[in-house]
């Protein structure tokens, strides 16, 4: 059985990392609190999903900027600076926020223009707290290490949602808000206590711009981190509905906000239970190829999420849908982070960072649009298929990731 469980042994065995690790997880319990409430917010203002999509496509530039700016700094200052700032801008963000919801006449576009801004941020911390976690643990623990950010943002995935569901119907939208504000006080207080993460000495002058290029030229050159990139696009862009979310819940199921929350906790629950049991990931050895797979297996449990309409049958499918991508998130973090050289650790993370958060809001957007002029139903089941299509093509044109073995 150990074999098969999580190991944990980089929390037992290593103080700074248990600090990260904290930090992340409780900071994470208020982040989903927040993306639920953000698309639940702008729904009920507009009952359009349509909106649901925009707002994302609006956050995308921001959180873009902000993960490339962010890894960047990260290759030429100390990142343990950059997370500290970075923790308190969001706090002040999410606090905005929540006085926003409870004012009585609140906006759409201040709601937007806070969820951007926070967007940018997140964006900005991220690829800092990614990058951290080989300069604090060792090699061979890498996929343990990446393993646990799993069960971290899975268990947040599965709670948040959840209970935000509960207080958005309870309290009112302006809880999940300053809950979210009040964990990253905490994250702030938690990583204080890591070392200095200095950047790389011969890196610290480089411009800005250039730094930024010279990430994106190492990209081009690198046929295994494009993969690593696209087959993520592919199964978030096409076949991630969560936009549709708030539609499926109100109008498919006849629900109301505690429907909502169960949607999008539902792939957090299968992703925490496969995050729980993904001790044997680290004996695999055609590492692409079940990256590949997995996103097919995706693909498929999207297109009959669309296809049935009972509320549980739609659970069990994001559920199994969620336990897949834990697989894929694992394996791609463990192949890029093995696939690149330290000095542009940062600036990979950042565009990992804008792929894997970026992708979701295209997605959005994606599922939105198709939604609005054809339905609900239709968007989701093409978007499924798109998506086993897609990752097809992708392998063939990149069959060194499918090909891809540890020895």
């Amino acid at each position: 059985m150990p074999r098969l469980l999580v190991d944990i042994s980089p929390l037992r065995t290593n103080r700074e990392f248990r600090f990260l690790y904290s930090g992340q997880m409780i900071s994470l319990l208020g982040s989903n609190l927040t993306i639920v409430a953000v698309p639940y917010q702008v729904y009920a203002q507009t009952n359009s999903s349509l909106w649901v999509g925009l707002a994302s496509l609006i956050q995308l530039p921001f959180l873009i900027t902000g993960a490339l700016w962010g890894g960047a700094m990260g290759d030429r200052v100390d990142k343990r600076v950059l997370m500290i700032i970075s923790a308190v801008v969001l706090g002040l963000t999410s606090a905005a926020l929540a006085i926003n919801a409870q004012v009585h006449d609140h906006h759409l576009v201040v709601l937007l223009l806070l969820a951007a801004l926070s967007a940018g941020f997140a964006g900005f911390s991220g690829p800092l707290r990614t990058a951290a976690i080989p300069k604090l643990v060792a090699p061979e623990q890498l996929v343990a290490a990446y393993s646990l950010n799993q069960v971290a943002m899975n268990s947040a995935v599965v709670i948040g949602p959840a209970v935000a569901g509960v207080l958005i119907a309870s309290v009112g939208l302006y809880s999940c808000y300053a809950i979210d504000a009040i964990t990253f006080g905490v994250l702030t207080i938690l990583t204080f206590p890591l070392s200095a993460l200095p950047a790389a000495a011969e890196h610290a002058g480089t411009a800005m711009f250039r730094a930024i290029g010279d990430g994106f030229r190492y990209v081009r050159a690198h046929a295994v981190v494009q993969a690593v990139y696209l087959v993520d696009l592919n199964a978030m862009v096409f076949g991630l509905p969560r936009a549709l979310f708030p539609a499926v819940a109100l109008t498919l199921y006849h629900g109301g906000p505690q429907t909502v929350g169960l949607l999008y906790a539902a792939p957090g629950a299968g992703a925490l239970v496969m995050a729980i049991v993904t001790g044997w990931i680290a004996r695999v050895r055609r590492q692409g190829r079940l990256v590949a797979l997995v996103v097919i297996a995706w693909g498929a449990s999207m297109t009959l999420f669309g296809l049935v309409h009972v509320v549980y049958v739609g659970l069990i499918c994001l559920a199994v849908a969620g336990a897949m991508d834990v697989i894929s998130t694992v394996l791609r973090n463990t192949i890029l982070q093995n696939a690149i050289t330290d000095e542009f650790r940062s600036r990979i993370s950042s565009i990992q960072m804008a792929v894997v958060t970026g992708g979701p809001r295209l997605g959005d957007v994606e599922s939105g649009v198709v939604a609005n002029y054809t339905s609900t139903e239709f968007s989701i089941v093409s978007g499924g298929i798109a998506c086993i299509v897609g990752v097809i093509v992708l392998m063939r044109w990149r069959p060194t990731f499918w090909r891809r073995e540890v020895i």
